[in-house]
């Protein structure tokens, strides 16, 4: 079996830190190697992590963040397997075991990634991460890898460099990307692997805005223009930070993160056939943001656009057919 190295970068996460560590360390894996790269908590995280120094290695000191806490474990760490795991995510029983039967299985593959599932402050499951099998031109519209459920070789890390210590947010995406792009080969396995913690400050809105422009940013630095699918979300996102959330029952929510740009698309547009506001506001601000992030539109958006005009004038001659139908009767 090859040897697998975690690693998890944290900052301040006492009241989930202890369940993470336990996931690790409770793994079917012999040749396992688990460090911790703190960046100087004060919230009683090292207290809890003194209580494993003889199952783990940690250091606690500043960094410029969670992906230089990430680089940090990598430089530090010598498996041939590499994981990282936030200090509030946690994976399943038997996950390393499944993932480094499967590395030996498949020697030629890269990266390997499986299913997770959203769960809450005490571990209660809320909702599948909408994993993907691979195709790497989807990748550019939607990060359907979930992070704690990705698990890659360290040549990867020599041939392609490590996570970019500029962004806050939306690192393992770009790093997903950076991969597929230079021909690193990625197998997708469907078995649940890990947990990715939703809390109150991951479902903040105005993180979530913040991730959706870093995200936006770095896509356009890198393929010269934003895809549809990250401009829709940015306008999903933009009107619930207004309050704009419901407008004759109709939503735009959708799962937290910036990983659910792909179901932005699905999600306005099934709103549109119920409220007039929600879907003209919609419409406009997707407009604006294709002019502002790619300073034109697309004509994949254009139709995208259009169609959902002609999915609310359907709706609304229904509505009027059948007010009609209830008033004559």
């Amino acid at each position: 079996m090859p040897s697998i190295s975690i690693i998890t970068p944290s900052l301040n996460q006492c009241g989930y830190i202890e369940r993470t560590l336990r996931s690790v360390l409770s793994q079917d894996t012999p040749d396992l190697e688990y460090v911790v790269v703190d960046g100087g908590s004060t919230d009683g995280t090292l207290e809890i992590l003194n209580r494993f120094t003889r199952e783990l290695r940690w250091i606690s000191e500043g960094d410029r963040g969670q992906a230089d806490a990430v680089n940090k474990g990598i430089r530090a760490t010598n498996g041939e397997i590499i994981g990282w795991l936030n200090s509030d995510d946690i994976y399943y029983p038997g996950a390393l075991g499944k993932v480094a039967a499967l590395f030996e299985r498949h020697p030629h593959m890269d990266v390997m990634y499986g299913d997770a599932w959203y769960i809450g402050a005490d571990d209660e499951i809320i909702t599948p991460y909408a994993t993907e099998a691979w195709n790497p031109e989807r990748l550019k519209g939607s990060c359907y890898l979930c992070q704690p459920a990705v698990f890659f070789r360290r040549r990867v890390v020599d041939r392609f460099g490590f996570l970019d210590v500029r962004l806050g947010y939306c690192m393992d995406y770009e790093f997903w990307l950076r991969l597929s792009e230079g021909g690193a080969r990625f197998l997708y396995v469907p078995e649940m692997l890990a947990g990715s913690r939703l809390h109150s400050s991951a479902k903040s809105l105005a993180v979530r805005m913040k991730a959706i422009q870093e995200t936006n940013r770095m896509l356009l630095h890198k393929f010269g223009h934003v895809p549809d699918e990250w401009l829709l979300s940015y306008a999903r996102i933009w009107l619930n930070r207004r309050g704009v959330r419901r407008a004759e029952g109709g939503r735009l929510d959708s799962p937290i993160g910036h990983s659910s740009g792909h179901r932005s698309r699905v999600r306005i547009l099934g709103t549109i056939t119920m409220a007039p506001v929600l879907a003209l506001s919609a419409i406009l601000i997707s407009l604006l943001a294709s002019l502002w992030w790619n300073r034109g539109i697309s004509r994949s958006m254009i139709l995208t656009l259009s169609s959902w005009i002609r999915g609310y004038s359907r709706s609304s001659q229904e509505k009027r057919l059948s007010s009609l139908w209830d008033s004559s009767t």
